[in-house]
């Protein structure tokens, strides 16, 4: 009993001290418990990845659109992307016949908007009219069945008599049709320029 009595001053004496850094690292445990967890990050990138694709699209069980790409990588909202290019590729009533082709290196389909998007090197290609269209971004709207390009887009079409350049065009699924909207050149294939149209102003 003595021995303790005899303790107690040292005790005291450092007491103070202690029950200062008590106090201080109190509130900071406090926080570190009390911090908001961390947010979670939403991945938005393709959650499937396809290589070699060859996709069939049929109309009243007949094949109307056939689609090939080196990759196609598929997102939760149903878009898909075609980094590497793609090829569109119409075929005749019966389902046999190609009569269009759209390629570009690289393509985008929307699906809430039913459209395909193609940019870089884009080639339309009517087969049987053995006519053809060449640009930097053009689009496919499935649902309306037609192929456009913004209105200041350069484009170059070429037939079996003559090249026309302009800028803008509408044109039907198989390219049977078209329309340029301003047209800027008409020239034999012999005089013809032979520079592509420029670069599409929007991407």
């Amino acid at each position: 009993m003595n021995r303790t009595l005899a303790m107690l001053p040292a005790v005291l004496k450092s007491g103070p001290a202690l029950l200062l850094a008590v106090v201080l690292l109190a509130p900071g445990c406090r926080e570190k418990s009390e911090e908001a967890p961390a947010k979670q990050v939403e991945y938005k990138g393709p959650i499937i990845e396809t290589e070699n694709v060859l996709m069939l699209v049929s109309d009243s069980a007949k094949l109307r659109i056939r689609l090939s790409a080196p990759l196609e990588q598929d997102f939760e909202n149903g878009d898909q992307i075609f980094p590497k290019g793609v090829k569109l590729t119409f075929l005749d009533d019966k389902g046999e016949t190609v009569v269009n082709t759209i390629t570009g290196r690289y393509g985008k389909f929307e699906k809430a908007k039913n459209l395909y998007t193609m940019r870089g090197d884009v080639r339309v290609a009517n087969v049987p009219k053995q006519q053809r269209m060449n640009t930097e971004e053009a689009f496919y709207d499935k649902t309306k069945a037609t192929i456009y390009t913004q209105e200041q887009t350069e484009i170059r079409v070429t037939t079996p008599t003559e090249v026309l350049t302009g800028r803008g065009l509408t044109a039907n699924q198989d390219f049977s049709r078209y329309r340029i909207l301003t047209p800027t050149g008409i020239f034999t294939l012999q005089n013809a320029p032979t520079a592509g149209p420029a670069s599409s102003t929007q991407k």
